[in-house]
């Protein structure tokens, strides 16, 4: 399956002779990204998963032309690897935790004794490793260790609480402000967890205008609305 998807890509950075930068990015920069994409004015194709789910991707020979990453961990992966471009690395931007409730439930509260709280895969997903990093400096994560509903990524974990099947998450502040259908509860201290960075760096040479063009100022005033900060 995972080779169809790869083939799938590659018929899609392609149309019509007409040549497509691929860029793989963490799931939470989908509504933002695109905007970017839109203003580009050039084709772009984006594939949107959690960063661990990409970086894998890329390592079994995904032909993207630019990745970002919603942590520093995979990127590292990544460079490790030597799948990176030297020296193109750079951090993008940054975001913010947030407790999120369904948007007509009451304010944060405590959990009932059948309710999961909804975070990205804490074990690899950037989003639930920070929330599991900021739980654990609460003193919290013994005690909801055994009752997290674990996502394949952050926007899958705010689906949960969207749908009403998890009464309480945690995601990025940004996919909160993206969904009608969640309210934010309140901010997770930034100082209870690594700093939440996404880098980006080049894949090949192909996407060399595009990865110049994410740090433009038209670039930066569309991450900017969606909530993202920069540094």
């Amino acid at each position: 399956m995972r080779w169809v998807l790869l083939c799938a890509l590659l018929l899609s950075a392609s149309v019509f002779g007409q040549e497509r930068v691929l860029v793989f990015a963490a799931a939470s920069l989908k509504n933002a990204l695109d905007e970017v994409n839109a203003a580009y004015g050039k084709p772009v194709t984006a594939s949107y998963a959690a960063s661990s789910a990409l970086a894998r991707q890329i390592e079994a020979g995904a032909p993207a032309q630019v990745f970002i990453s919603a942590d520093e961990e995979w990127m590292d992966y990544l460079e490790k690897k030597n799948l990176v471009r030297p020296g193109s690395r750079r951090d993008l931007l940054g975001n913010r935790l947030v407790w999120i409730v369904p948007a007509r439930a009451p304010p944060l509260q405590a959990l009932g004794p059948n309710d999961r709280l909804a975070l990205a895969d804490p074990q690899h997903v950037p989003a639930g490793k920070y929330a599991k990093a900021a739980l654990e400096k609460m003193g919290e994560w013994s005690k909801l260790s055994g009752r997290i509903a674990a996502a394949e990524n952050v926007r899958a974990a705010l689906a949960l609480v969207a749908r009403g099947e998890a009464p309480l998450g945690i995601v990025y502040e940004t996919d909160a402000l993206a969904e009608a259908r969640v309210a934010v509860a309140g901010r997770i201290d930034p100082k209870l967890h690594p700093p939440i960075v996404y880098p980006a760096a080049l894949l090949s040479t192909r996407g060399e205008d595009y990865f110049r063009f994410l740090s433009s100022e038209p670039a930066r005033r569309i991450f900017a609305r969606h909530g993202f900060s920069t540094p």
